[in-house]
């Protein structure tokens, strides 16, 4: 992730103030990283993972302790995280972080059309059954839903994580293959669909026009644009929010 100090278009893109903010990607591998020379952003440790026997594939590659600095208000988020292999996550790379509860980052535009969170990743998946493997037995995350739709033409799969939703999808007419599993969307949380589609008209981003969402009560509008090729939903949830 990049300071925040390069990122303002981005962050008002979101509506949000993000109090503490990561600096230049840490790069994991077999050598400790080194600290950051004086008056850098970051000065992170580590601590090499337990050693597995030799030749055995391992999960995850070691723990990295850092702080974070925001470069606009002075900040701080301390921090420990591990990566997972990307060969034994089929593809998606995952970190795990460990740190202190943050307090609620104060929105920069009207509330109405700030993105009030991260509702759902959607990952897709040639393998449905290694995928509940994987989020359910292995991360331990609550499967609440297994849908498979014809009419979609699509098996859906949903895990809680936190107030997180990880949505697994799969293409019954591809059927079951071995290949990677890859991120195939974002759906932000927004309180009113309407304000947050014309803030972002009127700072020159093409968003769709707002549509009823699948799930009854819910709204949502498609960002086609300044998403760094990521498709990206934002979703109104329904008054009656559940916790699927």
């Amino acid at each position: 992730m990049r300071r925040v100090s390069r990122q303002g278009g981005r962050r008002a893109l979101l509506g949000l103030h993000v109090a503490t903010e990561s600096g230049d990607p840490i790069l994991l591998s077999q050598q400790p990283a080194q600290p950051v020379a004086p008056g850098g952003r970051r000065q992170p440790t580590e601590q090499q993972a337990p050693a597995a026997e030799q030749g055995a594939p391992t999960t995850f590659r070691m723990v990295i302790g850092g702080e974070s600095v925001d470069a606009a208000t002075g900040g701080r988020r301390r921090f420990r995280r591990t990566r997972a292999a990307t060969t034994r996550t089929h593809g998606v790379r995952l970190f795990l972080m460990e740190q202190a509860p943050l307090p609620r980052s104060p929105a920069l535009v009207a509330e109405p059309s700030a993105v009030a969170g991260l509702d759902h990743v959607v990952i897709r998946t040639p393998d449905p059954e290694r995928a509940t493997a994987l989020y359910g037995a292995r991360l331990g995350l609550d499967m609440r839903l297994d849908r498979a739709n014809p009419a979609w033409g699509t098996r859906l799969l949903f895990f809680r994580c936190g107030d997180l939703i990880v949505e697994v999808a799969h293409d019954l007419a591809a059927g079951v293959g071995s290949g990677p599993d890859r991120l195939w969307g974002l759906s932000w949380r927004v309180p009113d669909a309407q304000a947050t589609r014309e803030r972002l008209q009127a700072a020159g981003l093409d968003a769709s026009e707002v549509r009823r969402g699948r799930k009854p009560g819910t709204h949502v509008l498609t960002l086609r644009d300044g998403t760094c090729g990521v498709p990206t939903l934002l979703l109104q949830p329904s008054p009656a929010r559940d916790d699927v």
